[in-house]
């Protein structure tokens, strides 16, 4: 096969029903914090926004990540009972 011939891969479609997974840390900080660095910036494109988080959220402290950290838990545990109710739905 050629390198300019790429075989088509057919990708298996998703569950609608299937639990949403569970977001990260720095997910939930972002989240929170989108809206507040667009207000601060107007104009500013999407991918200046993601760096300006990204920044914000390494310039936080230990102590200042431990509510977004403990909501990743508890989303986490969330996930994973949404998880085993699924598969025991599905018999998997």
């Amino acid at each position: 096969m050629a390198p300019s011939e790429k075989r088509k891969t057919t990708r298996k479609k998703k569950d609608p029903a299937a639990p949403k997974r569970s977001l990260s840390a720095y997910m939930f900080f972002a989240n929170e914090n989108r809206d507040i660095v667009r207000a601060e910036n107007p104009g500013i494109s999407f991918g200046q926004v993601g760096k300006l988080l990204g920044e914000r959220w390494k310039a936080l402290t230990g102590d200042d990540k431990v509510p977004y950290e403990n909501k990743a838990d508890q989303d986490k545990k969330r996930y994973e009972k949404e998880k085993a109710e699924y598969a025991k739905r599905n018999g998997n």
